[in-house]
C-alpha cells in the first residue's frame, strides 16, 4: 500500500496543527461558530442529531494492520468503543468530542491517516473495486490510479470549494464492483486493439434527490492524459455549475442541462489549453506510484481443492460460509475472504474497538498485515492461503464475522439514519435488523439467492437504496417514520435506477412487506434467476399487485 513521503507527512501534520489552533479559537470564544464550520468540515468533522461525527479517510479503503490498531485505541479513548464503515470505504467515529478531535488528528496521523477532504465541496474520497489487484478478471490494477487521482486532488486549489461535493470511482476489471456509472466521474480502465491502457470516462451519474446515470463523454483517453481531462471536468463543472440551489449543484445536473455532447464539447475545449502540460502523466511518475502496489512475497502453492472437498464434507458449515465469502484470487492457492459485518442485531458497517484489534491480528497472521473495507460496508482479507482457510473460519466464528450472507438479502447497505443523522426522515438501522431478523433462517436465505438491499435515511442516499434490487427510503408523513419502497435497481456494469412500488409503508410493515416481494420471486423464477432477473422479466406489476392487495 502507499506510504507516506516526508512530504505528505509534513502536510498531515502541518494541517492538525493548523486545526488544534482554529479549535482552540472556537471553544475560547474567539472564532464563531459560522466561521468554525467550513474549517471543521474541511477535517472531516460534522454535527450530527446528538453529537459530534468524524469521518476518518481510507483511500481507496486500503488499511494496515498498524491503522487498525489505531482506530481501536482511537474508539476506546474517545467514542463508545466502536467505528462504522461507509459506503465510500472511510470510517467514522459517531460520538468524538469536539475538543478531542485535535489529538485525535494527531493519533491518526502517526499512521499516517488523516481526515482531510471527507466532508465539504470537494473531491472525496476516490473508491475502487474491493479485489483490486487480485481478482481473477482484473484488466489493469486500479490502485496506483486511485492513489495518482488521490494526490493530484488533495489541497487542490482550484477545487476546494465546488459547488457541491464530488465524487469519483476507478474500475480496473470486466466486472464493474465499484458503481462507476453512479458518480461524478467514473473512470473504467482499459484497453485498445494494440493493447495501449485508457480510460473510459463517464460523468453525470450520481443518486440523492435526483438519482442518474452516468454519460460516457470519452470512450477511450489514453493514460497519460488522465489528470489533465480530469481537470478540465472539474474546471467545467466549476465555472458553469449551480451555486444559487444546493440541490441543483451537483455535476449530474450540469451535464443533463448541457446534454452529455454539450457537456463533452465544453470540457473538450477547456482540455485544449491543459493537454501535453505540466500535469501529463510519465511513465517515470506512474512507476513510481505503482511500486507501492507490487505483488506481496506470495509462495508457490497449488489449489488446495482436495483438502477444501474434504473439510466441505466433514463441516457443512463451512461450505456455506465458503461459497459466499471466499473470492477465487489471481494466484494459485490463495483466496480473498470477506469478513461479514452484518450480524443480525448489530447496526450493518458497526466493528468494535476489540474487533479492530482482531481483524489487525488476522490480517497480520493470514493477509501480509492488510485490510479493504468495502462500499458494501464490510472488510475484506484479500491474500489468504486455502490451506489456512479452515483455521481462518473458525477465528472468525468466534469474532461474529462468518456469517454466512455475503450477497445475500441480509448482507444490507445502511446509512446510519435517524439513529444519528440530523438529516435522516426516519431510523435505518431498525429496519435493517427487522428485516435481518425475519429472514435468519439460512437455508431459507440461501434459497432465495443474490439479492442487493439497501436502506437510506432520507433522499440523500447514503445507503444507495436508488440501486439495490430492493431499496427502501425513510420519508417524513406528518411528523411519523415511514418506507418507500423500490425494485429493480443495479449497482454494477449496465446500472439501473430502482422503480418505486407504490405508497410508503409504516415501519412495523416492512419485513411483511420485503416477505410479499419475495414471495412473488420465487413463484414466479426459472431456474438460475436472480431476483433482479425475475424482475425484469414480469415488471414491476406483480410485486406491486401483491403488496398492496391486503390493503385494498
Amino acid at each position: 500500500m502507499y506510504k507516506y513521503d516526508q512530504y505528505d507527512q509534513q502536510l498531515v501534520e502541518q494541517r492538525v496543527a493548523q486545526f488544534r489552533e482554529q479549535t482552540e479559537r472556537y471553544l475560547a470564544g474567539t472564532l464563531s461558530e459560522e466561521e468554525y464550520l467550513p474549517l471543521r468540515l474541511q477535517n472531516g468533522l460534522y454535527v450530527q442529531r446528538y453529537a459530534p461525527m468524524l469521518r476518518i479517510a481510507v483511500p481507496y479503503g486500503l488499511m494496515s494492520s498498524a491503522q487498525l490498531r489505531m482506530l481501536a485505541t482511537i474508539s476506546r479513548r474517545y467514542d463508545k468503543g466502536y467505528a462504522h464503515i461507509t459506503t465510500r470505504t472511510n470510517v467514522q467515529l459517531n460520538w468524538p468530542e469536539i475538543k478531542d478531535v485535535p489529538d485525535i488528528l494527531a493519533q491518526l496521523a502517526s499512521v499516517q491517516m488523516h481526515a482531510i477532504q471527507t466532508s465539504g465541496n470537494c473531491i472525496r474520497n476516490t473508491t475502487t473495486d474491493q479485489f483490486a489487484g487480485v481478482a481473477r478478471d482484473e484488466v489493469v490494477d486500479p490502485r496506483p490510479w486511485c492513489e495518482i487521482i488521490r494526490q493530484w486532488s488533495t489541497f487542490h486549489p482550484e477545487f476546494l470549494r465546488l459547488p457541491r461535493k464530488f465524487k469519483i470511482a476507478v474500475n480496473g476489471c470486466a466486472q464493474d464492483r465499484a458503481a462507476i456509472e453512479v458518480h461524478d466521474i467514473g473512470i473504467e480502465a482499459l484497453k485498445n486493439a494494440q493493447g495501449e491502457l485508457g480510460f473510459k470516462i463517464l460523468v453525470g451519474g450520481g443518486l440523492g434527490r435526483t438519482p442518474i446515470i452516468g454519460s460516457v463523454i470519452n470512450e477511450f483517453l489514453p493514460w497519460p492524459h488522465l489528470l489533465s481531462y480530469l481537470e478540465a471536468v472539474l474546471r467545467v463543472y466549476n465555472r458553469f455549475g449551480r451555486r444559487d440551489n444546493k440541490y441543483k449543484a451537483r455535476i449530474k445536473i450540469l451535464v443533463k442541462a448541457l446534454t452529455p455532447e454539450g457537456f463533452a464539447e465544453k470540457v473538450a475545449a477547456e482540455w485544449q489549453h491543459l493537454k501535453d502540460g505540466p500535469i501529463t502523466l510519465t511513465e517515470q511518475e506512474v512507476a513510481r506510484v505503482s511500486a507501492h502496489f507490487v505483488d506481496p512475497a506470495y509462495l508457490p502453492l497449488n489449489d488446495e481443492a482436495e483438502l477444501l472437498a474434504q473439510q466441505f464434507t466433514e463441516h457443512p458449515g463451512f461450505q456455506r460460509w465458503y461459497s459466499r465469502n471466499v473470492t477465487a484470487h489471481k494466484k494459485p492457492g490463495y483466496v480473498a475472504v470477506t469478513l461479514s459485518l452484518k450480524k443480525t442485531g448489530i447496526a450493518p458497517g458497526d466493528i468494535t474497538a476489540d474487533q479492530l484489534d482482531a481483524v489487525a491480528e488476522l490480517a497480520d497472521r493470514y493477509s501480509f498485515s492488510e485490510v479493504r473495507n468495502t462500499h458494501e460496508q464490510n472488510m475484506v482479507l484479500a491474500d489468504v492461503e486455502q490451506r489456512q482457510l479452515f483455521a481462518l473460519w473458525q477465528e472468525l466464528k468466534r469474532l461474529g464475522f462468518a456469517t454466512p450472507n455475503i450477497g445475500l438479502l441480509t448482507d444490507i447497505i445502511c446509512c446510519p439514519g435517524g439513529d444519528f443523522c440530523a438529516l435522516a426522515n426516519a431510523k435505518s438501522i431498525p429496519i435493517a435488523e427487522a428485516i435481518q431478523q425475519r429472514f435468519a433462517d439460512l437455508d431459507y436465505l440461501f434459497d432465495i439467492g443474490d439479492l442487493d438491499l439497501n436502506i437510506s435515511g432520507c433522499m440523500n442516499a447514503c445507503g444507495h437504496h436508488h440501486v439495490g434490487n430492493i431499496g427502501i427510503l425513510g420519508v417524513d408523513k406528518k411528523g411519523a417514520e415511514f418506507y418507500q419502497v423500490s425494485i429493480g435497481g443495479e449497482s454494477g456494469r449496465h446500472a439501473k435506477l430502482g422503480k418505486i412500488l407504490g405508497p410508503s409503508f409504516a415501519q412495523e410493515d416492512m419485513p411483511d412487506v420485503i416477505n410479499k416481494l419475495i414471495d412473488v420471486y420465487l413463484e414466479q423464477r426459472t431456474e438460475e434467476e436472480r431476483f433482479i432477473d425475475t424482475y425484469q422479466r414480469i415488471g414491476l406489476s406483480p410485486f406491486k399487485e401483491r403488496v398492496y392487495a391486503s390493503a385494498d
